[in-house]
């Protein structure tokens, strides 16, 4: 997307309690960066992953995948600095994961359960984290502009229902936000075939949206692709307004400073 690169990415299995790491073979002794929090560096345009001087761009929409279809251990090998945009959304990444097929593995899968509310919060922004028995997530967006104006959508998180319902949302922008970071620099593979582009009043897409709600489903995609980075699943429902890649790692930092709030279990 920002880069404008070609890259190539591998998704191969891995063992019980590996995690997401990711591997540069580009790099001189392919060094590998796990996907987990402390390893955030940057979330002004993209959720950025660095160890070591190694970094890895652009995660947000691979790491969601995983969440959505509850992979836990895998190894992804990029020559590559920032991972692959695809079409903007994470349909094509869910489409091949599922085509090759997912494994049980013989171990006890660990879990974040909440005992009491988290919050971060910031004027009419908000994550708040509440007990519950599964992973839910409700997410609200408000923008300006007549196609978006607020949004909101809810889902219980499972692989059914991401799938269908979140994987294939495309990420968004708006004409003079394109214009400004091609200017300087960025978003030089940014294109109608990798996003959702509005100027004051239309769409530019000539197919159109997905759903009518595309917008906040991509945000709730966003979302989960970075509180995944938690480390192991959530149960709880997860609450987002006006959220973003800086907001959620905000949360995540209040999250590990509330211990108190949360414990984790282990469930076969």
């Amino acid at each position: 997307m920002h880069s404008g690169k070609e890259v190539h990415l591998c998704v191969r299995p891995a063992p019980p309690n590996h995690g997401i790491r990711f591997r540069r073979s580009d790099l001189p002794n392919s060094p590998t960066v796990s996907g987990i929090f402390r390893n955030v560096v940057d979330t002004s345009l993209a959720t950025v992953l660095g160890s070591e001087g190694v970094i890895i761009s652009t995660i947000e929409h691979l790491m969601a995948t995983f969440a959505g279809l509850g992979v836990d251990n895998a190894l992804v090998e990029t020559d590559s600095y920032e991972l692959p945009i695809m079409d903007g959304s994470a349909r094509h990444f869910t489409e091949m994961i599922l085509g090759v097929g997912l494994a049980r593995q013989g171990a006890l899968r660990a879990y974040f359960t909440v005992n009491e509310p988290i919050e971060h919060r910031q004027g009419d922004r908000w994550v708040i984290l509440h007990p519950a028995d599964r992973f839910e997530i409700s997410c609200t967006i408000s923008f300006p502009h007549p196609l978006i104006k607020e949004q909101t959508f809810s889902l219980g998180v499972t692989p059914e229902e991401f799938t269908s319902l979140i994987s294939p949302a495309r990420t968004f922008g708006f004409l003079h936000e394109v214009d400004y970071l091609k200017r300087y620099g960025f978003a030089k593979g940014g294109s109608l075939e990798n996003a959702i582009v509005v100027d004051e009043t239309s769409i530019l897409n000539e197919d159109g949206l997905r759903f009518p709600d595309e917008f906040v489903r991509h945000k709730i995609l966003d979302c989960l692709g970075d509180f995944s980075l938690i480390g192991i699943p959530i149960l709880g429902r997860i609450e987002t307004h006006k959220s973003g890649h800086a907001f959620n790692h905000g949360f995540l930092e209040k999250f590990f400073s509330q211990k108190e709030c949360w414990r984790t279990r282990t469930i076969e």
